[in-house]
């Protein structure tokens, strides 16, 4: 079997590390060519994880047309980019089987990934693979367990087949929607557990906010039509958990700086500042209330500081649980 992945970041080239070492022949494409050339000739992605050998079936390749040759593809491209690389791509890629690799909500519009992927190319046949994976332990062979969601239930049980790995065991499910908003929410609870942990706050204000924040991310599941039971899995508990305990996580070390009053590194992908902006819109459209995402999105936008932001959620009316 044959497997096209688009986006040779660190997690895209993870996933074409452990899939080609599950015995598949695997074409990974990035838009920078000398990058990929690189990789290709030293049979590496050394910027991004160092140390780690690509198998002999994975080819890492400048060629679009050659990396969208085989059926079924894997987009693994930040969020923010999706809408773009369907629109420029849709040619190559209509009548595809895409599989999102990406987490989080568009700002422009508030879709998530299949939904983009649905509007823009009609005649693809779309799931995503979610749930708590960092690259490194991924493309180091060591295990995880991810949710793929795809609404065809057909579909998703061929794929799961195809796209599990020794160190990868995938779940199906059919609440695509539910599956989005954990893999997107959990990047914005994480950013709020970092900038507890960065402000000082305190392990129990970060165990206190993940809760509420899974509260948060179930309220708006129901609202949109998600089973609750899918946030309990993989794509929302399983991933919270990880993303707002481990430095490893780019949202949650983004929310340290923020906590700390540190600059970042502007050209780190922190997908959890773009979807907190992206849900608000959305949580507003069906009176659902987040008030965690909203202290984010205002974090994140300079309108509140971490202070006056923690004293606005402790001064919320009491309620019960």
């Amino acid at each position: 079997m044959t497997l096209g992945i688009i986006g040779a970041g660190a997690f895209g080239t993870s996933l074409a590390i452990s899939l080609a070492s599950g015995g598949r022949q695997v074409r990974l494409w990035g838009r920078d060519a000398q990058a990929v050339q690189a990789m290709q000739a030293a049979r590496e992605n050394t910027p991004r994880l160092p140390g780690t050998a690509f198998p002999e079936t994975l080819t890492a390749t400048p060629d679009l047309a050659a990396a969208c040759a085989p059926e079924t593809l894997l987009l693994a491209v930040p969020m923010q980019q999706l809408e773009q690389v369907l629109q420029d791509n849709a040619a190559r890629l209509s009548g595809k089987v895409l599989v999102a690799c990406c987490k989080g909500f568009s700002v422009r519009t508030g879709e998530g990934p299949v939904t983009l992927i649905r509007r823009i190319l009609p005649e693809a046949d779309a799931a995503i693979l979610t749930g708590p994976s960092f690259a490194a332990d991924i493309a180091r062979g060591l295990p995880t367990a991810l949710t793929l969601a795809c609404a065809d239930g057909d579909r998703s049980a061929a794929l799961q087949a195809d796209l599990t790995t020794p160190n990868l065991r995938l779940y199906r499910t059919t609440d695509v929607t539910g599956a989005e908003l954990g893999g997107g929410l959990k990047n914005v609870v994480a950013i709020a557990s970092g900038v507890a942990i960065g402000a000082g706050l305190g392990e129990s204000a970060r165990a206190a906010l993940m809760t509420r924040g899974f509260a948060e991310m179930t309220r708006i599941a129901r609202a949109l039509g998600a089973r609750p039971e899918t946030l309990s899995g993989l794509s929302g508990f399983g991933d919270l958990a990880l993303t707002c305990t481990s430095e490893q996580s780019r949202n949650f070390r983004y929310g340290q700086a923020l906590g700390r009053g540190e600059s970042f590194d502007p050209g780190t992908t922190v997908e959890g500042a773009a979807t907190a902006r992206a849900m608000l819109g959305v949580a507003a459209k069906h009176h659902c209330d987040m008030p965690i995402t909203a202290a984010v999105a205002a974090i994140v936008a300079g309108e509140l500081d971490v202070r006056a932001a923690m004293d606005q959620l402790l001064a919320r009316p009491l309620k019960e649980e």
